[in-house]
């Protein structure tokens, strides 16, 4: 084991005894009785982030408005349910919680879930009664769809009207897709009967239905809009109810569940509390066992969010499901979709999870606002497709390097497993031995990983020295080094990046850029994570006094933050890059920043480090790659599409009248279509395997399918194209 891991090592064991000590502290008590599990879960888990959490916060009066504002922003993020007077309610208790916590009481939850249960059966009425007549889709009308713009209605008559607004507009959206795909049935049915059959084939011959009975039925006739209205109305009146069974079958230890980890949010975005149940499916996340679509979710303001695509996955292969997409439906391939806004995780994944070869469709809301339904077909993670992989571009007859990682996984128990610092060492032998002249490192999408990786990976392209700083809650901080003096790739070398490259991969780009080895290049900055969590089971934390009120799950927490070279810390601003290329999130909110409670930028003694010696011309590559990209009519088009976006995120106001609507729609899906053809401009590239690979597939026609996925849509991909021509910039 390596000094590094025996430290974590003791450091755990450390913060473990910090829970410990808290659990026995809730025993001594004036009297006798054991506490019960609301008080063990909140003490022994306020404690323990008090004395572990990288940036512990006080449990007074401004710790209370924090948990206050966070709770009411989940408990009724859409505003359907609480009342204005319910609010002033709830607001008496803004500077009481942490009297209550340190008292071991929870009146504010008893509230907030008496009042919640009272108004959840008034609501279940009201959607009832306004669902049982039509909508007039003729009337000129708006509604607001960012409920953050909204304030709680003032009395039960303007609940009643926000409900209309609601359910109308939830039944509008179902009727337009039902005209989408009543048009579609219309021109594919077209096609076909201007289609002329060859000769001799078998449409020649006329087959009369009852001498076949497996020949199709008659289609049948198009639904009027009236009909199309009145099963619409049926739809969300099913969407409804089930989302209300599953409101008024949420019992207490869901609800202290959600309390506790609005208090662990709190600390900051990456504290969080697992109940036992959720702690296994994100052991299942992120070990990518089970058969299904390949995609992390997360839950937040009353929506679940995909929070990552797994690499090789079957939603990474299909492509169309993204990071940041909300999902607000899900059907088991043509049966009818079921809703699952307000849903917790753990319900909805068991209608997304499915077996090998089954298809699952989701009815997803892009950032930009615009819905989407993304058919998948589940499958088990293609562990190969996770790990680091390479070919080669041709340009001009000279070699450049692609090298992708699109996580930094290492075996962090010692079991043989495969380290990504070593497989992008191998990686780069291989593209040494083909003579490459640059290359291109994507880490893009990459949400970072292990640690001890990222510092050797960066010493690969580097002589010995200090890759980064860490630093504990104390203000101790560790410089680690790479200790390896051999660069085992020292040419032209461009890092791609964007919003979505975080931790590790903010760490990798941050020593390449410190050092001046390399050109950092994609988004305007990477995500912004520059923290270190933990996971400590708080079971393991209680004394045997204490059994009755197990399990009471783990605790995910921030232990530690990362520091680059220079000093200053990669968290909340990220890594600027040298150049910045368009890209979809070019104007749109992404990254630390955006979250509640983020931990703050801030810098600290730089370490000793001596830069590069052939440090690239930035400034120059700068200015020669703008004027390329002014000149790309691909570019030009991503980043009109990308302001259009904005534009239409800002806007967020609906209207509620049938023609209207549809001709925004129809404005959002040709503005979608342009931006995925914009993606699909070829550059001109051509991609090759490397000799070593294809020596060692060996007629495996498995392994070439796979690898043939890896290069398919490369020679697509314009910010590739345009770091090539950056690498060539820099050989001349």
């Amino acid at each position: 084991m390596s000094f590094s891991r025996l430290k974590i090592g003791l450091y755990a064991f450390l913060v473990s005894a910090v829970f410990v000590l808290a659990s026995y502290r809730l025993l001594r008590r004036a009297d006798s009785a054991v506490p019960g599990k609301d008080e063990v879960l909140i003490g022994t888990m306020l404690q323990g982030l008090s004395a572990a959490h990288y940036q512990p916060e006080k449990v007074d009066d401004a710790f209370s408005k924090r948990v206050f504002d966070l709770y009411l922003k989940r408990l009724d993020f859409r505003k359907k349910f609480l009342l204005a007077s319910d609010v002033e309610q709830l607001r008496k208790f803004q500077t009481q919680i942490d009297d209550e916590v340190k008292r071991g009481s929870h009146e504010f939850l008893d509230l907030s879930t008496k009042l919640m249960a009272e108004r959840t059966k008034e609501m279940q009425l009201l959607y009832r009664e306004l669902l049982a007549k039509p909508f007039d889709f003729t009337t000129e009308e708006t509604f607001q769809t960012d409920f953050e713009k909204a304030a709680f209605p003032a009395d039960k008559a303007a609940q009643r009207e926000q409900w209309r607004k609601l359910l109308k507009y939830e039944t509008l959206s179902r009727i337009s897709e039902m005209m989408d795909a009543q048009e579609k049935a219309k021109d594919k049915k077209a096609l076909a009967s201007t289609t002329t059959p060859a000769p001799g084939s078998a449409a020649d011959v006329a087959t009369p239905a009852a001498a076949n009975p497996e020949a199709p039925t008659a289609p049948e006739p198009p639904r009027t809009p009236a009909q199309m209205e009145a099963e619409a109305r049926k739809r969300v009146l099913k969407v409804y109810d089930d989302q209300f069974a599953d409101l008024l079958d949420t019992d207490a230890n869901e609800r202290l569940s959600i309390y506790a980890n609005t208090i662990a949010n709190t600390y900051d975005p990456h504290t969080e509390y697992f109940a036992p149940r959720e702690k296994q499916d994100f052991d299942i996340a992120m070990t990518g066992r089970f058969e299904g679509i390949g995609a992390t979710l997360r839950e937040k303001d009353g929506l679940i969010y995909v929070e990552d695509i797994i690499p090789g996955s079957a939603s990474s292969r299909q492509g169309q499901l993204k990071k940041g997409d909300a999902l607000l439906r899900v059907a088991q391939g043509a049966a009818e979709p079921v809703s699952i806004e307000g849903w917790r995780t753990q319900k909805a994944i068991t209608l997304i999870r499915g077996k090998k070869g089954s298809e699952v469709r989701l009815t997803v809301k892009k950032p930009d606002g615009s819905t989407q339904i993304i058919p998948i077909i589940r499958d088990v993670v293609v562990i190969e497709e996770t790990y680091a992989q390479s070919a080669t571009i041709d340009m001009n007859g000279q070699k450049i390097g692609y090298l992708r990682l699109p996580t930094f996984y290492a075996d962090f128990n010692d079991n043989g497993g495969r380290s990504s610092a070593e497989d992008v060492k191998k990686e780069l032998a291989k593209l040494n031995a083909e003579g490459v002249k640059g290359v291109v490192f994507d880490l893009r999408y990459n949400g970072g990983g292990s640690l001890t990786d990222a510092v050797e990976m960066a010493g690969l392209f580097m002589e010995s020295g200090p890759m980064v700083q860490v630093r504990d809650g104390q203000g101790r901080t560790s410089v680690l080094n790479d200790k390896d003096p051999r660069v085992q790739y020292s040419g032209p070398l461009v890092v791609l990046v964007n919003k979505y490259s975080a931790s590790a991969s903010e760490i990798l780009a941050a020593a390449i850029q410190d050092y001046k080895r390399g050109v950092i290049m994609g988004s305007a900055s990477t995500y912004g994570k520059g923290t270190v969590q933990r996971i400590f089971d708080l079971d393991e934390a209680l004394p045997a006094e204490l059994n009755s009120v197990k399990p009471i799950g783990s605790l995910k927490l921030t232990t530690q933050k990362f520091y680059r070279v220079n000093g200053g810390s990669t968290q909340f601003k990220g890594v600027m890059s040298d150049i910045v290329l368009p890209d979809a999130w070019a104007y749109l909110d992404q990254g630390e920043k955006e979250t509640d409670y983020p931990l703050k930028w801030d810098e600290i003694q730089p370490a000793r480090y001596r830069p590069w010696d052939a440090a690239p011309a930035i400034d120059k590559l700068r200015a020669n790659s703008k004027v390329r990209v002014a000149a790309s009519p691909s570019f030009k088009v991503l980043d009109e599409i990308a302001q259009r976006m904005k534009k239409r995120k800002d806007e967020t106001t609906v209207s509620l009248k049938l023609t209207a609507y549809r001709t925004e729609q129809a404005q959002a899906k040709a503005e979608s279509d342009k931006y995925e053809e914009a993606q699909k401009a070829s550059t001109g590239l051509t991609f090759t395997p490397l000799s070593a690979d294809v020596k060692a597939l060996a007629g495996d026609t498995i392994k070439i399918n796979r690898a043939a996925r890896f290069t398919k849509n490369l020679k697509k991909d314009i910010t590739i194209g345009e770091a090539v021509a950056v690498i060539n910039d820099e050989l001349k």
